[in-house]
């Protein structure tokens, strides 16, 4: 009984070891991967698997690394492999697809994302992936996956921005408005966010084109005929045009009447927070924060000069929080 404890204890201690190793050695090669050193890296990561063969991290971060690398058939060829395992997960997809795309073959790298969102349903970057490979060669399909990973991944922030862009261009006057503002609330500090400001800040211009708002939607959508009905009680408001102050004025009393009408039939985090604005008395700053910053740069930082407090406030509330829109909450 005694050796058999001292095998079981031998064997365990080894199994421990051989996982600490391959732990140190992972760290060595993320370490060499974020300086820039790939060849390193992937020399490691070769040899960790070596020991840890069916270790899915390893093998995801040596398709990385041959990927940054510019190795892509490499890259493809380790993360394919993966495929068909049960804990696969869409970074292995979406880096072969890209990989793919990184060699100017398209057609392999839509297959990919298919393939990826056929065994990751609810996976937000491979409908993104799919929507953006299908874009760029003048699919117009491409919505419909974006529009898909909005509805099954809402904390993703890349198909609201591309869904945003889509509808901006098209005659839709609601929802580049909607994904937008929800794209720059989940990822503020993007470096895109100053292009969807400036598509929001245009996209209220279009929306009051007309003095009734509601008289030439063919968008049969409850929650879009709520909006437009809500917000053209707003429409003399713009008779002075559109700007910060205007906008700002027109959204409180929009997010008021929505939520006294539609508040309970339509919960959204969006106009949720909206309200949570108005009554901190920071939905003023907000707007600011939203369209200020792109349609006059100086006049925001005079605003904020003017009003520190709120200023403050704001980014102290912006920064404390995490933006999450539950999946429930998705009307299109």
């Amino acid at each position: 009984m005694k050796k058999l404890f001292i095998i079981l204890f031998a064997v365990c201690l080894q199994t421990l070891l051989l996982a600490q190793n391959v732990n140190q050695l992972h760290d060595n090669a993320r370490a060499f991967m974020h300086k820039g050193d790939y060849p390193n890296a992937i020399l490691i990561l070769n040899r960790a698997l070596t020991m840890q063969p069916d270790n899915l991290e390893l093998a995801k971060d040596l398709g990385l690394n041959y990927y940054y690398a510019g190795d892509y058939k490499k890259a493809i060829d380790v993360l394919s492999k993966l495929f068909g395992r049960q804990d696969v997960d869409d970074q292995c997809f979406q880096i072969a697809g890209d990989a793919y795309w990184a060699m100017d073959d398209a057609k392999q790298a839509e297959d990919i994302y298919r393939r990826g969102v056929l065994k990751l349903p609810s996976s937000g970057p491979l409908y993104n992936e799919l929507g953006k490979v299908l874009w760029t060669r003048g699919d117009y399909t491409a919505i419909k996956y974006w529009e898909k990973g909005i509805e099954t991944d809402p904390q993703f922030a890349g198909n609201y921005y591309n869904a945003s862009k889509y509808y901006y261009f098209t005659l839709d006057r609601v929802w580049s408005l909607v994904y937008g503002e929800i794209f720059i609330n989940i990822d503020p500090k993007s470096a895109l966010a100053a292009e969807i400001k400036t598509i929001l800040l245009e996209g209220y211009k279009k929306l009051f084109i007309d003095a009734d708002l509601e008289k030439n939607n063919k968008d049969k959508n409850g929650f879009t005929k709520a909006f437009l009905k809500t917000m053209n009680k707003q429409s003399s408001l713009a008779s002075a045009g559109i700007g910060v102050e205007s906008l700002s004025k027109i959204r409180t009393r929009f997010i008021l009447e929505w939520d006294a009408n539609y508040g309970t039939k339509y919960p959204f985090r969006l106009f949720q927070v909206h309200k949570q604005y108005i009554e901190l008395g920071l939905f003023d700053a907000y707007n600011q924060w939203v369209f200020a910053t792109e349609q006059n740069l100086p006049a925001y930082q005079k605003w904020n000069s003017d009003h520190a407090k709120e200023y403050n406030e704001l980014n102290r509330f912006l920064e404390g929080r995490i933006f999450k829109l539950p999946k429930g909450q998705y009307y299109h």
